[in-house]
């Protein structure tokens, strides 16, 4: 029987499925059927939906609409499973996953192998359109990885145990990275956006000028300690640094600190996905909103780059390189590497930029539901850059945009300075 195991050595894209699908199971490994049914907030899905959810984009774009005489594993899962795609029909609520109790998380399992098994049997005979729906169901997966392991966080959380997704030892305190460097960008007309080949989402082009301005970026991410000199001189207490719908937020949430923090003792502790642990200075600061980062900038006397500007900047770095999730297991930012030049663009934390997420010059949605994946959300949101720890690797390039709305913080995100010159 072919699967997609044996059809890898032949066929690249099987192969990067496979790895893709595999990696999935295995982030939910330590979790109870119970862990991976509740949902912890609406923003937030249950682990096992994530699992369903995009067993249901394959099996619907590829199975379903190019293998002929294909039959859903069972019929009911596009009402369930189904997130945002109108063309598809109706839906189950995003705020209710956490109440399907059924099916259960083996069968998910059962039906994901029961749709791995059915793409490589069809394999011979897909076409050139067939396999850019695999790439984009495998790029689909990842960004639901990324989110998966945020989500199984904020859920653990919730727990005032503090239990540990993932055990794992602690390290030894990184040194702290000296005084922030400041790294001239290019200035004039510049092009961003994607263009040639390779995997890119639709919202990353088309490739178009932007003018750049003279300006500088920090050659590093603000980290716990910076962070907690924000706190210390009021950052939270003082409406002056702030937007007038981020004091607002403050305000009414009672926020005092990124999420995940938490008070112990006369410190500061987080929590992670290996558990409670005291806050690491060195470290990125990370679950901070669009707001927290932007009243850091005012209050540092700097402001976020925009998206031009970082865009710009990582064009010449290796989007491979940086702390990226490489296998299942508790992911965390780390402190910034010793080097020249800006350090750490891809990897360890999103970081927030200054620019909306708005359509290129020329941005045209695509025909049909996958249409649906980016272009309806670009309305009150703010671009964030760069990936995080908890992101695969592969998954990035300089182009990609990443976006949420100014108030969410449960993924890894963070903040580089940028300043005028």
């Amino acid at each position: 029987m072919a699967t997609l195991a044996n059809l890898s050595p032949v066929d690249p894209l099987l192969a990067d499925l496979a790895a893709c699908r595999d990696l999935s199971v295995a982030l939910v490994t330590p979790l109870s059927d119970a862990d991976a049914t509740v949902q912890s907030m609406p923003d937030a899905s249950p682990a096992k939906w994530h699992l369903a959810h995009t067993t249901w984009f394959l099996e619907t774009f590829v199975l379903r609409d190019h293998v002929p005489g294909y039959t859903a594993f069972d019929a009911s899962f596009a009402y369930l499973f189904n997130s945002y795609y109108e063309a598809e029909g109706a839906r189950h609520s995003r705020t209710a996953r956490g109440l399907v109790t059924r099916p259960a998380l083996d069968r998910i399992l059962v039906w994901r192998a029961h749709v791995d098994a059915a793409i490589a049997a069809a394999a011979p005979m897909l076409g050139a359109d067939a396999r850019t729906l695999i790439a984009l169901g495998i790029h689909h997966e990842q960004q639901h990885q990324e989110l998966l392991q945020t989500d199984i966080l904020h859920l653990f959380a919730q727990n005032p145990t503090a239990p540990a997704v993932w055990d794992h030892p602690r390290d030894t305190p990184a040194a702290m990275p000296g005084p922030i460097r400041w790294v001239e960008g290019r200035s004039g007309i510049v092009q961003i956006g994607h263009a040639g080949p390779g995997f890119a989402f639709d919202c990353e082009g088309p490739r178009h000028d932007v003018l750049l301005h003279p300006h500088a970026l920090a050659d590093r991410t603000i980290t716990n300690s910076e962070w907690l000199r924000f706190i210390a001189d009021g950052g939270y207490d003082r409406p002056d640094h702030w937007l007038s719908d981020g004091w607002a937020w403050v305000r009414a949430e009672s926020i005092v600190a990124p999420l995940h923090w938490r008070r112990v003792g006369d410190g500061w502790h987080a929590f992670a996905l290996d558990g409670l642990h005291p806050l690491r200075p060195a470290a990125p600061v990370t679950h901070i909103s669009y707001y927290e980062a932007d009243a850091y900038a005012r209050w540092a006397g700097m402001r976020l780059p925009t998206e031009p500007e970082w865009e710009s900047a990582a064009a010449a770095h290796d989007p491979l390189g940086g702390n990226q999730l490489d296998a299942a297991g508790p992911v965390r930012p780390r402190a910034a590497p010793a080097g020249a030049g800006c350090r750490a663009l891809f990897g360890d934390v999103w970081e927030w930029t200054g620019s909306a997420y708005l359509p290129y010059p020329g941005f045209r949605t695509a025909p049909g539901a996958v249409g649906e994946y980016n272009g309806k959300f670009m309305s009150g949101q703010s671009v964030l850059k760069g990936g995080s720890c908890a992101t695969p690797r592969g998954h990035l390039r300089a182009s990609y945009r990443n976006f949420f709305y100014p108030h969410q913080r449960w993924q890894f995100t963070g903040l580089r300075l940028a300043k005028d010159l």
